[in-house]
This record gives C-alpha cells, sequence and structure tokens, in this order.
C-alpha cells in the first residue's frame, strides 16, 4: 500500500509541475495562484481584524455598561420615561398600546399587552437603572386597532 501510495504521490508532483511549468501557459497559471494566494492572505486579514475590532467593541460596550450600573447617579423621570419607552418595542409587539408613567423612579404601566409579555415586561421595567418600583396596571388582550395613547408624565 506504501508503494502505491508514493507512486500517485510522484504522478501528482509530475503532473502539477507539467502544470505549472508548461512553456505556453504556466507563467499565466502561477500568476494566477500566486494572486489567488495572496487575495486569500488579505481576506484573512481582514477577517481577523474585523473580528478584533468587534472584541474591542464588545469590551468597551460591557465595560460602559458596567461603569453605568455601579453609578448611583439619580435619573431624573424624563429620561427614565425615554430609557423605558425605547425598550417597549424589544419586548412588546405593541408598544404604542402602553401607557407609561414615571414620578421619582416609581413607574406605572397601564394599557394592554398580550398575556406571555406582560411578566417580561415588567422584569425589564423593573431592571433599567433608575427604576425604584413598577406598578403593573396592564390588562391582557387588546385587539391592536385602537388608538395609542402616552403620555410624558
Amino acid at each position: 500500500m506504501g508503494t502505491l501510495f508514493r507512486i500517485a504521490a510522484a504522478f501528482a508532483a509530475g503532473a502539477a509541475a507539467m502544470y505549472y511549468f508548461d512553456p505556453e501557459t504556466g507563467r499565466r497559471r502561477r500568476a494566477l495562484a500566486r494572486d489567488r494566494g495572496v487575495a486569500a492572505t488579505h481576506d484573512l486579514e481582514d477577517y481577523a481584524s474585523a473580528q478584533s475590532r468587534r472584541a474591542s467593541n464588545k469590551l468597551q460596550g460591557a465595560a460602559a455598561r458596567t461603569r453605568s450600573q455601579m453609578a448611583d447617579e439619580p435619573v431624573d423621570d424624563e429620561q427614565l420615561h425615554e430609557r423605558i419607552r425605547s425598550r417597549l418595542g424589544r419586548v412588546v409587539e405593541r408598544p404604542g398600546d402602553i401607557e407609561v408613567q414615571v414620578r421619582d423612579g416609581y413607574v406605572v404601566l397601564s394599557g394592554s399587552a398580550d398575556e406571555e409579555e406582560i411578566e417580561e415586561l415588567v422584569s425589564t421595567v423593573a431592571s433599567i437603572q433608575g427604576v425604584e418600583a413598577v406598578d403593573n396596571l396592564l390588562s391582557v388582550g387588546g385587539d391592536g386597532g385602537g388608538a395609542s395613547q402616552q403620555q410624558a408624565h
């Protein structure tokens, strides 16, 4: 079996040498192989650079989140209201059906949402920095066709 493998390897090496050292088109084939190798190297460098930037950005984001969570600076009601409104769209299907009122860090949620969304919504709002407590006055359901109301305070 070893002899057969050596013969096949020698045959493949001879065929490759004939292919690349052909006097008619060998120069073009060698140039194409070199160009493909250079392109593959550049693609690998670009990929590694992008992954490095991504990892750096993720670390910077994690550090910023940690700093913001450790800061005990008070959050004003308007800023807290906007933070809550921005999170609603990620948690519920119809964020316009939910009214948010904020006073001194205490949040009142009213309106309607699907039953499976309510628990996640309340826990998400409660986890936002600056929220002292959440009063859940949400009702289950909603036809989705009603007008939505938003109240700043």
